[in-house]
């Protein structure tokens, strides 16, 4: 089976579980004060700064969660008082219950409308993505941090899509907190952080002990901490580089066969492709490659299961039938060029056969 679901999960990397399967032996509680609640903490605090320095953070601006979930939840309302602003394309997390901002029809934020929100009301508390899970799209955030500066809002970076595929600089893009998780760039699920500006307080979202400087209470999940350095240690750029070229090969083929690219003319991760097929239904996609032997995905991996229409693909302005026909390939460490090309043979072969099975 080839993968290509790596925006949904990567394959946990060999180095990752020796370094976890190590730390599973012994009994790990920082809060311990014997030797093995010193050497869970130092295991711990080691971890906090490898992650720190990955993203040119300070280590006390690092707390641990348990999922990116979780972070994007804990931001979100942390901060009683101030009205919650997210971009129509976030993903569920960020925004479920809460007002959105337009994007144009390459799914990037209209700044204008951002400022005219921000100049008409209340301080506020802004949430924008680093990039899509969907179309792989990055977005201008250092530009929204001008204009939440420049109005007295906060932001919020929900970056878990961009940690391990593009540079993340906690300090250069100028957010207030940023949320990353460990399991898109091969560490484990069930170890996640927010980062923190270090003069910003936040209303715990989990209380009931002292762990994490007071800031998130529950024993951390240490061997799922040093699972999650270990990753960001071997975050590799030049596959990613090398990633994008064959992605970018696979495309020009689609596209010469009659396949639409979501998110081209914008700048996007080196991993991922979102492609309708057209005149055939995602879950129709989905069922044949996966018999074929290729694990793709109709687009967020947060839905138990259920294939339902992208809200990224609507709020970009896609009509329905075409978002209805939309895949994601997305790759990662293990992928090679030859991975693409069965692939993208693949693809060429089921547009042509299927697409006369619809009509």
């Amino acid at each position: 089976m080839i993968y290509f679901d790596y925006n949904a999960t990567a394959p946990l990397r060999p180095e990752v579980q020796a370094t976890m399967q190590e730390l599973l032996v012994a009994p790990s509680n920082p809060s311990s004060v014997h030797r093995f609640g010193r050497e869970a903490k130092k295991h711990l605090e080691n971890a906090r700064k490898t992650i720190a320095d990955a993203i040119s953070a300070w280590p006390n601006e690092v707390i641990f969660c348990g999922s990116g979930t979780e972070a994007n939840n804990w931001a979100l309302r942390a901060i009683p008082g101030r009205r919650v602003l997210v971009s129509a394309v976030e993903h569920s997390s960020v925004l479920y219950g809460n007002d959105t901002i337009s994007v144009d029809s390459n799914g990037i934020i209209d700044l204008a409308a951002l400022e005219k929100i921000l100049a008409g009301g209340s301080p506020a508390l802004i949430s924008v993505m680093l990039a899509n899970n969907e179309t792989g799209v990055i977005q201008p955030i250092c530009e929204v941090s001008e204009l939440c500066k420049k109005h007295d809002a906060l932001l919020h970076c929900d970056a878990v899509q961009g940690l391990g595929k593009i540079p993340v600089d906690f300090g250069a893009l100028g957010v207030d907190m940023m949320t990353l998780s460990a399991h898109k760039s091969g560490g484990p699920v069930g170890a996640a952080a927010l980062v923190v500006r270090r003069d910003l307080v936040l209303k715990p979202l989990l209380v009931g002990g002292g762990q994490e400087l007071g800031r998130r209470a529950g024993t951390e999940n240490i061997a799922a901490i040093a699972g999650f350095a270990k990753a960001v240690e071997l975050i590799d750029f030049e596959q990613m580089r090398r990633l994008r070229g064959w992605l970018d090969a696979m495309e020009l083929q689609m596209e010469k066969a009659g396949g639409t690219i979501f998110g081209k003319a914008a700048q996007r991760l080196p991993n991922a492709t979102c492609v309708a097929m057209p005149s055939v239904s995602n879950e129709v996609q989905l069922m044949d490659f996966d018999l074929k032997g290729f694990a793709v995905s109709a687009g967020s991996a947060c839905s138990s299961g259920r294939i339902e229409g992208s809200h990224v693909l609507g709020a970009m302005g896609v009509a329905k039938n075409l978002a209805a026909s939309a895949i994601r390939v997305s790759g990662g460490w293990k992928t090679t060029q030859e991975d693409t090309i069965s692939f993208t043979n693949a693809w060429k072969t089921n547009c042509a056969r299927l697409a006369k099975t619809v009509e």
